[in-house]
């Protein structure tokens, strides 16, 4: 793994040029204090986050048991979504069309970059009970379940035609299940974690629910944020949402007036904190918190270093929903 060496533990921030998602990133393996424009303007966020740093004490679990960073639902390739699918997927709505074992299997093996670690498996039908969040709701016009037909509607001539088609609340047909492994990202770096795959009818991937029992599964140290007043400039990260080399993808949660959204990120040889930096408005505005997609560039690949948010000091779960 690379790390970033002692001598450059130094604070750098990523000035985006816009607010789109692919928008603010520096050039992999550019120097960040020297190439950024941003650099040292930020004095806040640095201090912040230099403290947000040092107070990160995970405790023994964090390097010798399993502790996911990863939400337990996983994509297995594509799915290829349509609008539909997607909801379905996002709101966890399945139906099930096969038997799921209701037997635990034998222990598994969590395979990490520095060993394994033998842990114990829930079943099918758990995992399935945990995936399943409930039934749709019924939508105007739309079958709850797909093999239902919709009622007719009659068009008068004075109805308003709308170009754009209803959703479906219809749930998500699983078909087959079996056992397997998934890539996860983990606390000691991305592991391969034993997971029930359940194929679905609707999508072109397969879509896994780990399958580590919860009493395996390590908790996320309790966040340690400095104390001290927060700048009112300042926003923190609510998630991450993908890491690609020295690229990482996340979004700030920022107020729906906020301008000038500035993606921030401080880097060491140990730990990444990052946030961002908005224009607040002067007039008055809905008390509405928005997810931002923002990127950062590291001055090395993020490894098995964790991802900290620079208001409350917590590491940052990947997340696909």
């Amino acid at each position: 793994m690379n790390r970033v060496e002692p001598d450059t533990r130094r604070t750098f921030a990523v000035l985006s040029l816009s607010l789109l998602l692919a928008a603010g990133c520096a050039p992999a393996g550019s120097e960040p204090d020297a190439a950024s424009p941003s650099a040292g303007r930020w004095p806040a966020f640095d201090e912040r986050a230099a403290g947000v740093a040092e107070a990160w004490r995970p405790g023994p679990q964090w390097d010798s048991g399993y502790v996911p960073l990863q939400e337990p639902t996983v994509l297995v390739g594509d799915p290829t979504f349509s609008p539909d699918t997607e909801l379905a997927f996002r709101a966890g709505w399945y139906r099930d069309q096969v038997g799921l074992p209701v037997a635990r299997p034998a222990d598994g093996t969590v395979r990490f970059p520095d060993g394994t670690l033998t842990v114990a498996l829930v079943s099918a039908a758990e995992a399935y009970r945990q995936l399943d969040q409930g039934d749709p709701p019924p939508c105007d016009g739309q079958a709850k379940n797909p093999g239902t037909p919709p009622p007719a509607q009659s068009i008068g001539p004075d109805d308003p035609v709308s170009s754009d088609p209803q959703t479906a609340c219809v749930p998500l047909t699983v078909t087959a299940v079996e056992l397997g492994s998934v890539p996860v990202r983990t606390s000691r770096g991305e592991a391969r974690v034993p997971a029930w795959l359940f194929t679905v009818d609707e999508l072109t991937a397969q879509v896994a629910r780990l399958a580590v029992a919860p009493a395996a599964v390590g908790a996320v140290p309790e966040p340690s944020a400095p104390p001290g007043p927060l700048p009112s400039s300042m926003v923190g990260a609510q998630d991450l949402r993908a890491v690609d080399g020295t690229t990482l993808t996340v979004r700030l949660g920022i107020g729906a007036c906020d301008t000038g959204v500035t993606p921030l990120v401080y880097e060491r040889d140990d730990v990444v904190v990052v946030g961002g930096g908005v224009t607040r408005p002067t007039g008055v505005c809905t008390e509405q918190l928005v997810l931002e997609p923002v990127t950062v560039a590291l001055a090395a690949p993020l490894g098995e270093r964790p991802v900290l948010d620079v208001l409350a000091g917590a590491p940052l779960r990947l997340t696909t929903r």
